[in-house]
């Protein structure tokens, strides 16, 4: 499988898991913060062949995510789940760790920012749904970032990555359904 945009990624041991698992270029983020060098490459490759943002499933992750979908607008973002973010054996989580096939299906599921949006979906749909506050809100969150491959977000980041990646009003309920249903079993 080719990828035609550069992938960004955390670090080396990143870049060999993508390398083993797809045919693309990459740029390493060398940790949580990032360079003025490392943004001007992002933004250079963003304009010339496209940014897949791909980092770990955990907070360091987030924040790198978050710096450059900032700083470089239209990115496009891949997210693995954290249960294929784990090694075998040992401790830790990350790109690294992921299978070949975890990979590919993160990279196949790509989701793209848009610049202009509006949403379908409240904050208080969000309340609603029992998203945010309450003993099951983080549990709940992690499966609609699963079921609608948005990756993990806290309760604040929530409503505006439903937002940023236009997710309709409809795949968001039959996600919400999905949970509650599962939930009831």
């Amino acid at each position: 499988m080719k990828i035609k945009e550069i992938i960004v990624v955390e670090g080396k041991d990143d870049t060999t898991a993508i390398k083993r698992a797809v045919d693309a270029d990459t740029i390493e983020t060398n940790g949580s913060s990032i360079g003025d060098s490392v943004i001007e490459q992002i933004k250079l490759a963003q304009q010339t062949r496209g940014v897949i943002i791909f980092t770990d499933p955990d907070f360091p992750g987030e924040k790198i995510r978050k710096t450059i979908s900032e700083l470089v607008p239209g990115c496009k973002h891949a997210f693995l789940p954290k249960d294929e973010a784990r090694p075998k054996r040992g401790r830790g989580i990350g790109v690294e760790h992921a299978s070949n096939d975890a990979i590919r299906k993160a990279l196949h599921s790509i989701k793209e920012e848009m610049k202009e949006f509006s949403s379908e979906i409240s904050f208080d749909d969000l309340l609603d749904a029992g998203l945010i506050g309450g003993s099951k809100a983080k549990d709940r969150r992690e499966k609609l970032g699963l079921l609608l491959k948005i990756g993990y977000t806290n309760g604040k980041q929530l409503h505006k990555r439903l937002q940023m990646f236009q997710i309709s009003r409809g795949d968001y309920l039959n996600a919400i359904n999905k949970i509650l249903k599962e939930e009831n079993k």
